[in-house]
């Protein structure tokens, strides 16, 4: 068995890994740079070594750096996680001269899988199906539209080295192709050193449907099921199940055993993904790329089959046999996960950095009602999110005997889940988990676009949201009033009294309410006749509240903010005024404060680098047409004008760094 790994990694992945070494008694060794000087994985390993600045370009992809700190360590094994190295083909042949183990698959497998376009020719041999496209390289962005119209719109411009959503576009027409060309070209340039691009075709109802595959180094390779991983912003994935509530079990083993054949055509041993686009019409199914690593998303798969993969790729890498066959394995009950990203939903999912001021997951485990909860992490709270790696915070699951209570575990534990200090995406996935479309297992990876049309707004609450919430910030205000009057005391002789009459004005409307406090319980009484029994520990100060209505437990996000209430509650996000009848009738009269004006502006939606300015002052643009590029976590973002107008005048220069807000260029009024 290894003695010591090193993980070429850092966060989430790294502290995954460590875990499952941990178990099986083998030291690890963490590597990190400037930024993650004081990062989870580093405080996790039994050793660490610096490896240079926070670029990713200055460390960890920098192959050197890791062979020294393999020989300062000792260590005889190497995890490359998912990202940077792992399918670095040069890095695998490095640590086999080294004599170092590689924990995944030969050099020949990530060489042969690692180009997208080397990899659909020998799936094709292998009797894989694939999409059609032109898979030789495109030379430049006029040769990229001659090639689009050939194949026909919509088509997909990806990065023959690319992954994990960077270097990849739609083009729906041919000045969509020239500018995805050019800007695929040059994320694949900065984030792999590899600018070589491919066109295919797009298909229009897609389902992006994964299969596990693990093999071992005597010939025997086997197919674990499947992830659904359609939930997608930016061809990024945010919400990955195992199993798929679209395959049948036909299906599932055509795919199984089409990825099998591909991987042992390639000599493949260790963990890895063969992944399908599938056509939700015509439930036909085409290889999509074979990623010659472990996935982010492999949780789902441990969950539903039992198996540790970190610890079957280190039994593998080891000389091991597997110990099961392909009948052996077994898909129990249904697993979800939610990723977790420093980014905000309301800004179109724009990166978010920052300082985790408050950060409390969900406690893991099984819980009371048999369902099981697994939070896969590397940050801590009053950690920092940099700006210079993927924005994944962590990876939020949950386990249970069928989709529906996997879906309502989820909901649970996402509503359970304190993250303050940076943007983030936790309304966004718990509004996902309420939504019918989602649970009725109808999805396909242009779900946001399609649902969320005009960006993610919040979840406006039904009547039956609005009275839960109406009577919660009742309760909230009725603690706070009573913990006020604690506080000063009575005046004069004069007792100060606790009301029990109050007016909530909350999402638009107001609602005359009544609370008597009981035995356990809070009785708020609506105008309407209506009651509501609320039963609840929270205390002022707590910043999560959970609250029994009717039997059923609700966890609600509580933020007060002067005399306003904040609640938040499956990607419902409302701001209650608790005030008392006289009071609002009174404040009718007082004047809204709006915000400012600007509708005139550019600004910078997050924190990030301009590589480009496409036009000049006094230039009129007209609406869609592009403005400026910000490149940021590795992503090329390219601003356009919302509506026609005039440059007046262009604040930044290519090269500089901006904050979220900073203003760009300003327009003519």
């Amino acid at each position: 068995m290894i003695q010591k790994i090193l993980i070429a990694n850092r966060g989430e992945i790294a502290c995954r890994v460590i875990k499952t070494a941990k178990k099986l008694g083998i030291k690890t060794v963490a590597v990190y740079s400037d930024a993650d000087r004081n990062a989870l994985h580093v405080e996790m390993a039994d050793e660490a070594v610096h490896i240079g600045p926070a670029p990713s370009n200055q460390s960890y992809i920098v192959i050197d750096k890791i062979l020294d700190a393999i020989r300062q360590t000792g260590a005889d094994a190497v995890h490359p996680g998912y990202g940077f190295l792992s399918e670095n083909a040069a890095f695998a042949e490095a640590l086999e001269k080294a004599g170092v183990t590689f924990i995944g698959p030969p050099v020949g497998a990530i060489q042969a899988m690692g180009d997208k376009i080397t990899s659909k020719k020998l799936a094709a041999e292998a009797g894989v199906s694939t999409v059609p496209g032109h898979m030789g390289l495109i030379v430049d962005a006029d040769e990229a539209v001659k090639i689009s119209g050939e194949i026909g719109y919509p088509v997909m411009i990806k990065a023959s080295a690319g992954g994990g959503g960077k270097g990849m576009r739609i083009a729906w027409n041919d000045d969509e192709a020239r500018e995805g060309f050019q800007s695929s070209k040059n994320e694949a340039k900065n984030s792999f050193g590899d600018d070589r691009i491919f066109i295919e075709k797009f298909v229009t109802e897609p389902r992006h449907i994964e299969i596990q595959v693990l093999g071992d180094k005597h010939g025997n390779t086997l197919y674990l099921g499947e992830r659904e991983c359609s939930i997608q912003r930016r061809n990024q994935k945010v919400i990955e199940e195992a199993p798929s509530p679209f395959l049948d079990a036909a299906t599932r083993k055509a795919m199984g055993e089409q990825a099998v054949a591909l991987a042992k055509a390639v000599g493949y041993h260790s963990a890895g993904t063969v992944e399908f686009i599938v056509d939700g019409k015509e439930n036909k199914f085409y290889f999509l790329e074979m990623n010659t690593r472990l996935q982010v998303e492999h949780p789902v798969t441990e969950l539903v089959t039992g198996l540790d993969l970190v610890e079957q790729m280190i039994r593998v890498a080891s000389g091991e046999k597997l110990s099961f066959g392909q009948d052996d394995v077994q898909l129990n009950g249904w697993a979800i996960e939610s990723r977790l990203y420093a980014e905000d939903p309301y800004r179109n999912f724009l990166p978010s950095i920052g300082r985790l001021t408050r950060y409390r997951p969900p406690a893991e485990g099984k819980t009371a009602d048999g369902t099981v909860v697994r939070n896969d992490t590397g940050v801590f709270e009053g950690g920092e999110i940099s700006m210079y790696y993927d924005p994944m915070i962590a990876k939020l699951c949950t386990w249970a005997p069928d989709r529906l209570a996997a879906i309502d575990a989820m909901s649970v534990a996402l509503d359970s889940f304190e993250v303050e200090g940076i943007g983030h995406n936790l309304p966004f996935l718990s509004a996902v988990m309420g939504q019918d479309r989602f649970r009725s297992g109808e999805i396909t990876t242009a779900y946001i676009a399609e649902e969320f049309k005009d960006g993610f707004t919040g979840v406006a609450p039904d009547r039956s949201s609005i009275e839960k919430l109406a009577a919660i910030a009742t309760v909230v205000n009725h603690r706070l009033q009573a913990r006020a009057i604690r506080i000063s005391g009575t005046i004069g002789n004069h007792a100060r009294l606790l009301g029990s009459d109050w007016v909530v004005n909350l999402a638009g409307g107001n609602h005359a309410v009544t609370i008597a406090e009981g035995s356990g319980n809070n009785r708020v009484t609506f105008a309407t006749g209506e009651e509501l029994l609320v039963a609840s520990t929270w205390k002022p100060g707590e910043t999560l509240g959970r609250f029994d209505i009717g039997g059923a437990t609700i966890a609600v996000k509580i933020d007060l903010k002067g005399p306003a209430i904040r609640l938040r509650w499956r990607g419902i996000d409302v701001t209650a005024r608790v005030r008392s009848p006289r009071v609002a009738e009174l404040a009718g009269l007082m004047p809204e404060k709006l915000p400012p004006d600007t509708s005139k502006l550019l600004l910078c939606p997050m924190p990030g680098v301009i590589t480009g300015v496409a036009v000049k002052e006094g230039e009129t643009v007209e609406a869609g047409q592009p403005l400026a590029t910000v490149e940021a976590m590795k992503m090329e973002n390219v601003l356009k004008a919302e509506r026609r107008g005039t440059v007046k005048t262009i604040a930044v220069k290519p090269g500089q760094s901006l904050a979220v807000d900073e203003l760009i260029m300003e327009f003519e009024g």
